[in-house]
């Protein structure tokens, strides 16, 4: 029996093979007797070694009837594949050596999951024919190293996750405002001093972990072995050194980078808070050169990444020198300065033999070449404007695929994008989002990204959080990468539960499910998952969890939390709507630390967002909430800093409430910048006060409105 059909990523169409029942037995069965073969082509022995490895079979060009054959085919086209099933074994043809190894993630596709965990069973195929290209040729993750560094061990790690997903490039962001992540032999303090912050770093413990020295930087030789496994399993390492902004770190450093004039660093407590390079200063671009020709020499990818967002170009109109630039080169906005600063750095590039890869705020007045890369990050618009242009154009704007925003609006992740699951990945689609065939032709491909601002809270040595964030999502993105477009969601959700769940658990991957569905009815609560996971409900008060079998009966919904679990998968805890149920009596917010122009005391004290203050804290420093009543409540969230972004907070305080406004009670410390009041009753005023005299290094600190949920009650 042989079929042809045309493959499509995760068996969305191909069934996997021990689930034929064919009319004579099969007459392949893959096992460790079974050989992989390379018809002499030594470029393909590392995957030849890599697909043996997957099930303990062999590598050998002896001709055996037991083999798995990897062949280059230039008729099928870059990366493209065709995989043949036939009583002597298996083919996988490629393209190239990327198509023979996306061939090869086809071929793991007809096996059990427990190929993924390299201890495949002796499994017999069918008689089978496909074949299948990408429609894009960039399908990318961007992790972000500099706020939160990842160890050699983790990135190779993720490199096969994204290998697995025919993942085919991985943006490294290797330079912030808060670390230096590779080293530069000609100056080796960027990462001997850069690599770190807090302790006796220049830069400051900004993102947690306030009390130590924190950090950690990846040498040459390190980074070569991480690019050759990367090439192994057909990825390219895409570095980023973000210039000219977002570049505190080495101006902390070399602080003569920095723009002509004397900052106010009042608000920081001594802190330089500038991050953009002057752009007047030749000296820049010699250090400029020394650090991007050894990125040049390191990385084999044709681009580097050179960043031009965010830049706080306020700093370049109060420089002398840099306004002086202006008036004799005749720019008519700060805007040009960018320009002609990245065109210095793309030259750089140029005479490397490498191409500039930014941001799209780099190219707002379209005026760097058009063989610029330009990955729209902000919102479609700037997709659309990119590639209208006539620039290549990464896709990923950051309502769609950000992995560091939160899936639903109470879990852990940003949210200035919105709330951004699988499912809301997976609808992007071009023709909805005003794409024209014309624009079409610039875009080659997808990336999604994840900023790791807040990976430094959830335990990083670990891998769980990253991979929460990540699968399915990048799931989700694999497959649009791979066929240019999500489709139906019900049929790849079913894909999801029934097969790749599977194969994310063999991998080890502790990835997300869906939250459970909460109803409450008659007095009864329920709860219920359509992926084959199990449920477990704790009720408030007790650390004990118990399997869901049957409704609960309760007048108090909001005391049970849900979570469900699938082998490595896991559920966000789950409650009722009745949790989140809030009360905003009216409240007067004041602090020691003056009061922002722009985030006034009032948005908090309405509950209307943010406020601010006008400097950070030092000891002694106090927010106060009086309340015009006194207040009951039964949980009161307290909390300085962003929830989702762990910095202008206090890094240490105790909080304080009062019954008449005078006399204060202690009623905890600050964590993370919060602390959950339970329970308080006849409350006047709340009083948080800073203990510490550790600075983050942000100008002020965040006030964010109380959370208040009321005294609960019987619900009918």
């Amino acid at each position: 029996m042989k079929h042809t059909i045309a493959a499509a990523l995760f068996s969305l169409v191909v069934l996997p093979a021990w689930s034929c029942t064919p009319k004579v037995p099969p007459r392949f069965t893959l096992s460790a007797h079974t050989e992989v073969r390379t018809e002499g082509d030594t470029t393909l022995q590392p995957l030849a070694r890599y697909t043996a490895d997957h099930f303990a079979g062999r590598t050998s060009d002896d001709n055996t009837w037991d083999v798995i054959r990897l062949v280059r085919d230039t008729t099928l086209g870059g990366e493209a594949y065709r995989v043949e099933v036939s009583p002597r074994g298996c083919t996988i043809r490629g393209g190239d050596y990327g198509g023979v190894f996306n061939g090869v993630q086809a071929f793991f596709e007809l096996l059990p999951a427990e190929v993924y965990a390299r201890r495949c069973p002796p499994t017999p195929l069918c008689d089978t024919l496909f074949e299948s290209r990408p429609r894009f040729p960039y399908r990318s993750m961007m992790l972000d190293v500099a706020r939160t560094w990842c160890t050699v061990d983790q990135l190779l790690r993720q490199i096969d996750l994204l290998a697995y997903h025919r993942i085919n490039r991985l943006h490294l962001h290797l330079t912030d405002d808060e670390g230096w992540r590779i080293e530069i032999k000609s100056h080796p303090e960027l990462t001997a001093i850069g690599g770190f912050r807090g302790g006796d770093s220049p830069v400051a413990p900004v993102y947690g972990r306030w009390h130590e020295k924190y950090g950690g930087f990846y040498t040459q030789d390190e980074m070569r072995r991480v690019i050759r496994y990367a090439a192994e399993r057909n990825i390219e390492i895409i570095p980023e050194i973000d210039l000219p902004g977002h570049s505190r770190t080495i101006a902390s450093i070399h602080p003569e980078i920095r723009c002509n004039y004397r900052p106010d660093t009042l608000p920081t407590r001594g802190y330089d808070f500038r991050s953009a390079w002057c752009v007047a200063r030749e000296e820049n671009y010699t250090l400029l050169e020394d650090i991007l020709s050894e990125i040049c020499a390191l990385f084999p990818a044709p681009y580097v990444h050179i960043g031009g967002d965010e830049v706080d170009m306020e700093q370049w109109l109060r420089c002398p020198d840099c306004r002086f630039l202006m008036r004799r080169e005749g720019m008519a906005s700060p805007a040009e300065l960018e320009d002609h600063f990245l065109n210095r750095a793309i030259d750089i590039l140029k005479r490397h033999h490498k191409r500039a890869a930014v941001w799209n705020e780099a190219v707002a007045t379209a005026r760097l070449s058009r063989e610029t890369l330009v990955f729209g990050w902000k919102d479609t618009e700037a997709c659309l404007k990119a590639a209208a242009d006539g620039y290549p154009t990464v896709v990923m704007p950051g309502k769609y695929f950000y992995l560091d925003m939160r899936q639903t609006p109470h879990e852990a992740g940003h949210d200035w994008a919105g709330v951004v699951d699988a499912r809301r990945l997976y609808s992007f689609d071009f023709t909805k989002e005003g794409f024209t065939e014309e624009q079409l032709r610039n875009v080659v491909g997808f990336e999604g990204a994840f900023w790791s601002e807040a990976y430094l809270s959830h335990n990083p040595e670990k891998n769980d959080y990253l991979d929460y964030m990540c699968f399915p999502r990048l799931t989700a993105l694999a497959h649009m990468g791979w066929h240019g477009t999500g489709g139906d969601w019900q049929e790849f959700y079913q894909t999801l539960i029934n097969t790749h769940y599977d194969r994310l658990s063999a991998m080890g991957v502790a990835f997300r499910l869906f939250p459970p569905k909460i109803t409450y009815r008659d007095g009864l609560l329920s709860a219920e998952v359509d992926d084959h996971s199990q449920l477990f409900y704790i009720e408030r008060g007790s650390a004990e969890e118990h399997p869901f079998t049957a409704p609960i009966a309760t007048a108090y919904p909001a005391r049970y939390q849900f979570v469900s679990r699938y082998k490595t998968g896991q559920s966000p805890l789950t409650v009722h709507e009745e949790y989140y149920r809030r009360i905003h009596p009216e409240v007067t917010v004041t602090s020691s630390m003056g009061e922002s122009d722009r985030f006034p005391y009032a948005n908090a004290a309405r509950y209307r967002g943010i406020s601010r203050t006008r400097r950070t804290a030092r000891p002694g420093d106090w927010i106060c909430y009086t309340f015009t009543r006194n207040l009951s409540a039964e949980e009161i969230l307290v909390q300085t800093g962003n929830p989702q972004l762990p910095k202008s907070l206090f890094i240490e305080g105790v909080v304080e409430t009062s019954e008449d406004g005078h006399t204060y009670h202690k009623a905890g410390n600050l964590k993370n910048g919060m602390l959950i009041l339970r329970q308080p009753r006849n409350l006047k005023s709340i009083r948080i006060t800073a203990t510490s005299d550790l600075r983050d290094g942000t100008p002020f600190i965040t006030i964010e409105p109380l959370k208040i949920r009321p005294v609960e009650r019987a619900t009918k």
